[in-house]
């Protein structure tokens, strides 16, 4: 691929990395892996489903102050962070892993090494991520580097499934001086997202008097037959590639066995849907919202004797976002994977943690925190820390560039 990075921002970073405190932090790292992957498996036991997260925020915030971060606080919305004092004159600058997990309680329950690869539910997704902001933090405090920026460390809180991205956004929404953000999700070191994809979830309750399946027949509207009707018709929308735009129904809930034989009073379908631009989500929207305004009013004229009616759930609201791909986080993640060997991948749209900066006009990337890892999100999650150190080293590099090294280097975001 053609890309060209700004010159300003290579001629910083070879730089930076020949400065020797910068060299002390940046092999601190590879010194520091195994101390990192420890960490990484004490605090995979530490369950923290999105929602309960309470107990794996103590205990980050605890590791937060044993690196010697000022002010650490887990805050309304129960996001872990603390601060890394710098100069005051740059950008303040986040550098955040997501604590939530998606398995319930009593999943995570040992840590089962074989082959190579560490085995355990969360174990990449995202403890990694949270164990490779430690790092990078140890790594700058080891080298005692003096940043221009004050810069934020952070376990956030709702990420995963329902919880939609939603600890960083309200973060974002009660720190409107935060100037960029680093998130680091999962594994790898190639991979660079700097686009937000929009999300919408939504549940759709639909309303009738219900009745005997037969003794109500002909008498009484169906609101399972008005759900199933919508889903049909949503089923046939048709949506753009480009943007990628996607939806599906997830959820189809009415009746019970013990009801068998007879017309619901209500039922209830649930939905995800997605796209790269927000043009094209909103237009998805009023689609679907159409298409069950008309299968309830088909439904009702079908029997003509009551009105089936509808409300709607918001669950998650995402908006689609972009930035350049010349903007100067997204070239400088680019050349910073690229001199540590690795072939930098830039992914098309993303549903991360740097979303929400992203579409809040704030500098945001997501990247790897190194190694390699399979079966995410499902009981056989496995971690390879096989130069996973690399990751780490990423994400100290980077955030220098962000924040500026005090005497030696200026913010890159200027």
């Amino acid at each position: 691929m053609d890309y060209n990075v700004n010159n300003t921002i290579v001629s910083t970073l070879e730089f930076l990395k020949k400065h020797p405190q910068v060299q002390k932090g940046y092999d601190f790292v590879q010194a520091d892996d195994a101390h990192t992957l420890q960490q990484q498996k004490d605090l995979a036991l530490v369950e923290a489903p999105t929602f309960l997260e309470q107990t794996r925020a103590k205990v980050f915030a605890e590791l937060l102050k044993a690196e010697g971060l000022t002010d650490v606080q887990i805050d309304r919305h129960g996001n872990a962070f603390g601060y890394r004092r710098g100069k005051g004159q740059g950008p303040i600058i986040v550098v955040e892993g997501h604590m939530d997990t998606v398995f319930p309680m009593n999943t995570a329950k040992e840590i089962i090494e074989k082959d190579g690869k560490i085995y355990c539910p969360g174990i990449c997704d995202d403890t990694r991520g949270c164990v490779t902001v430690l790092s990078a933090l140890r790594a700058m405090n080891h080298a005692g580097i003096e940043t221009d920026s004050d810069f934020i460390f952070m376990g956030t809180v709702e990420e995963e499934g329902m919880g939609g991205l939603g600890g960083m956004k309200k973060f974002l929404l009660d720190h409107p001086e935060v100037g960029g953000c680093i998130c680091v999700d999962g594994s790898g070191m190639e991979g660079i997202t700097y686009e937000a994809t929009g999300i919408r979830t939504i549940a759709v309750n639909f309303h009738g008097i219900g009745g005997h399946a037969m003794g109500a027949f002909g008498y009484v509207a169906n609101p399972l037959h008005a759900a199933a009707r919508a889903v049909a018709k949503i089923a046939d929308i048709q949506v753009p590639a480009d943007p990628r735009t996607t939806y599906a129904v997830s959820n189809f809930h009415a009746g019970n066995d013990a009801g068998i034989h007879a017309i619901v009073k209500e039922c209830t379908i649930k939905l995800n849907f997605r796209s790269n631009g927000q043009k094209e989500l909103e237009e998805l929207e009023a689609k679907v919202k159409n298409a069950i305004d008309e299968a309830c009013k088909e439904e009702t004229a079908r029997w003509g004797k009551d009105t089936i009616t509808y409300d709607y759930v918001d669950y998650v609201n995402v908006k689609a976002g972009t930035q350049d791909r010349n903007a100067p986080i997204v070239q400088a993640t680019y050349q910073v994977i690229k001199e540590l060997g690795a072939a930098p991948i830039f992914n098309q749209g993303g549903s991360t943690n740097a979303s929400n900066p992203i579409a809040m006009g704030i500098p945001g990337v997501c990247i790897g925190g190194g190694g390699t890892s399979g079966g995410v999100h499902t009981v056989d999650e496995w971690f390879d820390n096989t130069d996973a150190y690399k990751g780490v080293q990423v994400v100290y590099l980077l955030s220098l560039l962000l924040g500026g090294v005090h005497g030696v280097s200026k913010t890159i975001l200027a």
